[in-house]
């Protein structure tokens, strides 16, 4: 069997710089032009990086926990790591394609592989129009903001508004209200992913909104467009044994 070309992608974490430098005396760093893998040595926020780094360039990642939680990533453990890559499990990932507009009417695109997230910028909450597929579904949520989150991405954000966890495959969206004062039942939505969705900004100027795509800021926005990103696509390799639709279902039984 012929050697497995790997690129190593280390954050500037002791840990991680640590963990580079063991794997880098057992295994040869191909360059990424010609490499088979990535392999990422940090936490979920470094992977979040890289993959944003990588998307729709159709090399696999495989992440190796080197940060705290680690949802993303795999055990650390570099014996027989070219084994361990060639038996691992591979989960294609979409990200959400955001579209927003300022009340400058400046147009801002983004992509996020966890979320889409509308977040209040003063002392007064925001109050947010909801269309799914053209048809309005709440004129007005009375709110702090609210997530769009991909089944990635549920366990993040989303988890802490008291949002859904999507299993990995589930073929749907999430849409959590974060801190919602109207409708007071209103708890979110589970959406189809070719869904698409649009949140506008009532009394926009009074009480003004920021659109977060993972990294990307936008303040002041007057309307917000998401949908899943079909035709974009990330491969991430997952161990067998622990995969990420195993620590989906393993999450939602925490105490």
């Amino acid at each position: 069997m012929n050697a497995l070309k790997m690129h190593f992608l280390a954050d500037r974490t002791p840990c991680a710089k640590e963990a580079l430098k063991a794997l880098l005396q057992l295994y040869p760093n191909t360059p990424t032009t010609k490499a088979e893998v990535i392999v990422v040595l940090g936490g979920d926020g470094f992977m979040l990086k890289v993959m944003h780094r990588y998307l729709n360039k159709g090399i696999p990642l495989y992440g190796m926990n080197r940060g705290t939680i680690g949802f993303l990533m795999n055990n650390y453990n570099i014996k027989n790591l070219p084994s361990r890559i060639r038996k691992s499990v591979t989960i294609n990932l979409h990200p959400l394609e955001m579209l927003a507009i300022t009340e400058t009417k400046k147009e801002v695109k983004a992509m996020a592989i966890n979320e889409v997230s509308l977040l209040r910028q003063t002392r007064q909450a925001a109050n947010i129009r909801v269309i799914i597929n053209k048809k309005k579904r709440l004129d007005n949520l009375v709110c702090d903001g609210v997530i769009v989150a991909t089944p990635a991405g549920s366990t993040a954000y989303n988890l802490s508004a008291h949002g859904p966890i999507l299993p990995i495959e589930a073929n749907l969206m999430v849409l959590t209200p974060i801190s919602a004062f109207r409708p007071r039942r209103w708890h979110g939505a589970l959406l189809p992913k070719a869904a698409e969705i649009e949140l506008e900004i009532l009394q926009a100027s009074k009480r003004p909104v920021n659109a977060v795509a993972d990294y990307t800021e936008v303040k002041n926005v007057k309307s917000v467009k998401v949908k899943e990103a079909s035709n974009v696509s990330l491969p991430v390799l997952f161990d067998p044994e622990h995969n990420l639709e195993e620590r989906v279902l393993k999450e939602q039984f925490q105490d």
